[in-house]
């Protein structure tokens, strides 16, 4: 397989390059960008060298149109990431992210690369589908449900110009989330590891705990306190199990 290229393109962001180390591909959530996992990033290299996905439609890429659908954006992904699978790769996706990279997964065992974990944080199984229809809301509803979930500061929330900027964005990923369906398929090969802040109000146990039906390489379940981006508060942590497992050391039960 060819070697990686040395710079990326609109949808990979690589803040820290680290030659040699095993690569995690972090997805974001709704309404989330790359630099989300900016900080991941730093604290994880050099051991583990992260590709944050952009996605179109927010930040340097806000020109451009959304995607609402979690199926062409895996397609985008798994695309983009061909020229980067000439070392270990793992998937981080934390809630809609995860979605994507359970789709992205798929496509890479398609073609062969069985990726050596998936990290899916705050996020129900594929198979535990709801029908929630938040995308339709008005803004004052996305705003609520948008703060409940307490991901988003209340100066941030206040300011009227930003949410301006999200509001479009995060109507269009609550779209492509709640529109998507699960399509019965095969189990990955690849392990997955179900992460979630025990207080999260849009994932159970039981649903955190069903993403064992979706492979057949070993699953194991992390729980901390906190809510849905138990992320903050709790990175370290999970810094701890990326790194421990990237470097060898399974996690998973």
């Amino acid at each position: 397989m060819a070697a990686a290229p040395t710079r990326t393109g609109e949808w990979i962001r690589r803040f820290h390059p680290a030659p040699d180390a095993a690569r995690l591909v972090c997805l974001p959530h709704a309404g989330g960008s790359a630099t989300f996992f900016f900080a991941m990033s730093r604290d994880l290299s050099p051991a583990v060298e992260v590709l944050a996905v952009q996605y179109p439609g927010r930040q340097d890429r806000r020109s451009e149109p959304c995607v609402d659908d979690i199926r062409v954006l895996a397609d985008h992904v798994a695309d983009e990431l061909r020229p980067w699978l000439d070392r270990p790769i793992a998937l981080f996706g934390h809630s809609m992210g995860a979605a994507v990279a359970f789709e992205v997964a798929m496509r890479l065992e398609r073609i062969g690369v069985t990726p050596v974990m998936l990290f899916a944080s705050g996020s129900r199984a594929p198979s535990c589908g709801r029908r929630e229809r938040i995308h339709l809301r008005d803004d004052t509803g996305l705003l609520k449900e948008l703060a409940s979930l307490s991901g988003t500061s209340a100066q941030v929330l206040d300011d009227e110009e930003i949410m301006r900027t999200v509001l479009p964005v995060l109507r269009n990923d609550y779209r492509a989330i709640e529109t998507y369906r699960y399509r019965p398929v095969p189990p990955l090969r690849s392990p997955v590891m179900a992460i979630t802040g025990e207080d999260d109000p849009q994932v159970t146990l039981e649903e955190a705990q069903s993403w064992s039906r979706h492979t057949t390489g070993g699953f194991a379940l992390r729980t901390f306190p906190g809510g849905h981006f138990y992320l903050t508060s709790h990175g370290a942590e999970v810094r701890g199990l990326i790194t421990r497992h990237l470097g060898g050391g399974a996690e998973t039960d």
